[in-house]
C-alpha cells in the first residue's frame, strides 16, 4: 500500500479520534460543572446531552455539505467545529454558553460519521478498502481511551481542571485541521458531482500509480456512467435504492439493539449488580476500553481477509453466546461469570459490528447517493443510540437484568438471520460493481 494513500486515510480517520475523544471527555467534568453552576437535574441533563443532540442533527444534515462542498472541504470544517467547541467549552462562563459549545462539537461528530468513512471508501483500492475505512472505527475507540487517560492526567490541576480537560481537545483538532489541507478531493465526487473528469483522473492516477492512462480513462468513464445512470433513475427515496436503504437502516438498527451503548455507558452499574464494589467495577470498566481497542484492531486485520459478512457472522454468534450467558447468570445468581461474559460481548462487537458498520454503509450506495446513504445509516445509528441510552435505566428498573439481556440476545438472533438472508459480501469488490449488484436487487 502506498504511504500517501495510508496517510490520506489516516488523516480522515482522525475525525473518528476526535469523535471518540469529544464524546467521552465530558465524563471528567460533569460533576464539577453541576456544582459550579448549581444546575438542577433537568438542566444538568441538557448540558450533558447537548453534544448527543448535535450529533443526531449533524448526522441528519451531513450529506448536504459532503455533496455540496466536497468531501475534503467538509472534513476540514469538521476539524474547525471541534476546535471551536473545545476552546468555547473550556472558556464557558455559564451553562447555556456551555451547551451551545457542546452542541457545536456534536455537529462535528455527526457530520464526521457521514464524511470520513465515505471519503476513505471513495479513495481506497478495493483490496484495502475494509481496513482503511475501518481505521475510522479504530480511531473512535482510541480517542475514547485517550480521553480517559487525559482526564486522569489533568484531574490534579485544581478547580479549573475541568476546563483543561475540555479545552485540550483543541490541540488534536488543530493538528487534524492542518493535516486536511494535504488531502486530495474524492475522485468519485469530482467526476460524479462536479463532472470534472480531468481532476478525477489525476487523483485516480495517484491512487493507482501502476495503472496505464487507458485503464485510468476506463475507470473515469465507468464512474461517470454509473453516476449519471443513478441521477437519471430518480432520487434517493426511489425503488432502485430500496436494497441499500434497507441494509443501511438494519445494520445501524442491529448495532444498537445489541445493547452496546447501554453496556458501555452503564458498565459500572452492571458490574455493581453482580456484587463487585464500586472501585472494582470502575477497574473492570477500564478493562472494557482496553478490550474494545485490542479487538477493534483484530477486526481491522480480518475485514479484508475474511470479509464483512463473515465478521458479522462471528460477531452475531459471539453476541448470542455472551448475552445469553449473562441472562442465565443474572437469572440463576451465578454472577461470577458476568465480567467474563461482558468482556466477550465487547470483543464480539469490536470484531463484528464495530469493525463492519461504517465500512459497509460507505460501500453499498451508488456514487451519486453515497453521502445521503451514509447520512441515513449514521442518523439511524444515533437515534437508536440516544433512545437506548435514555430508556436503559428504566428497563433495568422495570425488568430483571436477566430479561433485559435475554431481549438483547434475541435481537442478535434476528441479526444472524438478517446476515444469512440479506447481507451481500462486499470484500475486494469495486464500488461500481457493488452498485450494479444492489441496483438489480440480487
Amino acid at each position: 500500500m502506498q504511504r500517501r494513500l495510508f496517510f490520506w486515510a489516516l488523516t480522515a480517520s482522525l475525525a473518528g479520534f476526535l469523535f471518540g475523544f469529544d464524546t467521552v471527555v465530558i465524563s471528567g467534568a460533569e460533576q464539577t460543572i453541576q456544582e459550579l453552576w448549581n444546575l438542577s437535574p433537568a438542566t444538568h441533563g441538557w448540558a450533558m446531552s447537548m453534544a448527543l443532540w448535535g450529533t443526531v442533527l449533524g448526522s441528519l444534515i451531513g450529506a448536504w455539505p459532503t455533496d455540496k462542498f466536497g468531501r475534503k472541504g467538509t472534513l476540514l470544517w469538521i476539524g474547525i467545529l471541534y476546535l471551536i467547541s473545545a476552546v468555547w467549552s473550556g472558556l464557558a462562563t455559564d451553562a447555556y454558553s456551555f451547551m451551545v459549545a457542546r452542541f457545536i462539537g456534536g455537529l462535528g461528530v455527526g457530520i464526521s460519521t457521514v464524511a470520513a468513512p465515505l471519503f476513505i471508501a471513495e479513495i481506497s483500492p478495493a483490496k484495502y478498502r475494509g481496513r482503511l475505512a475501518g481505521m475510522f472505527q479504530f480511531n473512535i475507540v482510541f480517542g475514547i481511551l485517550i480521553a480517559f487517560i487525559s482526564n486522569n492526567l489533568l484531574a490534579g490541576l485544581g478547580d479549573n481542571a475541568w476546563r483543561w480537560m475540555l479545552g485540550i481537545e483543541a490541540v488534536p483538532a488543530l493538528i487534524y485541521s492542518l493535516m486536511c489541507f494535504g488531502l486530495p478531493e474524492s475522485p468519485r465526487w469530482l467526476i460524479g458531482r462536479r463532472d470534472d473528469r480531468a481532476a478525477g483522473a489525476r487523483v485516480l492516477q495517484m491512487i493507482h500509480p501502476e495503472a496505464s492512462d487507458t485503464e485510468i480513462e476506463a475507470k473515469v468513464e465507468e464512474i461517470s456512467t454509473v453516476s449519471h445512470q443513478a441521477s437519471s433513475t430518480g432520487g434517493f427515496w426511489s425503488s432502485g435504492l430500496k436494497a441499500p436503504i434497507l441494509l443501511a437502516f438494519l445494520i445501524a438498527f442491529f448495532n444498537q439493539l445489541s445493547g452496546i451503548n447501554a453496556i458501555l455507558y452503564f458498565a459500572p452499574r452492571i458490574f455493581e449488580m453482580t456484587g463487585l464494589g464500586e472501585k472494582a467495577a470502575l477497574l473492570q470498566s477500564v478493562g472494557i476500553g482496553i478490550t474494545n481497542l485490542i479487538f477493534t484492531f483484530v477486526g481491522l486485520w480480518l475485514i479484508d481477509r475474511l470479509g464483512r459478512r463473515t465478521l458479522l457472522y462471528i460477531g452475531s454468534f459471539g453476541y448470542i453466546a455472551s448475552l445469553g450467558l449473562c441472562a442465565w447468570a443474572f437469572h440463576s445468581g451465578n454472577f461470577a461469570i458476568v465480567p467474563a461474559c461482558i468482556f466477550a460481548f465487547i470483543a464480539a462487537h469490536a470484531v463484528g459490528q464495530g469493525a463492519v458498520i461504517w465500512v459497509f454503509i460507505s460501500e453499498i450506495f451508488p456514487n451519486r447517493h453515497r453521502a445521503q446513504g451514509q447520512s441515513l445509516g449514521s442518523f439511524t445509528h444515533w437515534i437508536f443510540a440516544a433512545l437506548l441510552t435514555l430508556f436503559f435505566p428504566s428497563m433495568v428498573t422495570a425488568f430483571s437484568p436477566a430479561v433485559v439481556f435475554l431481549f438483547f440476545a434475541f435481537m442478535m438472533v434476528l441479526q444472524l438471520v438478517w446476515v444469512k438472508v440479506m447481507v451481500p459480501e462486499t470484500k475486494g469488490r469495486p464500488l461500481e460493481d457493488i452498485e450494479h449488484q444492489l441496483g438489480k436487487g440480487r
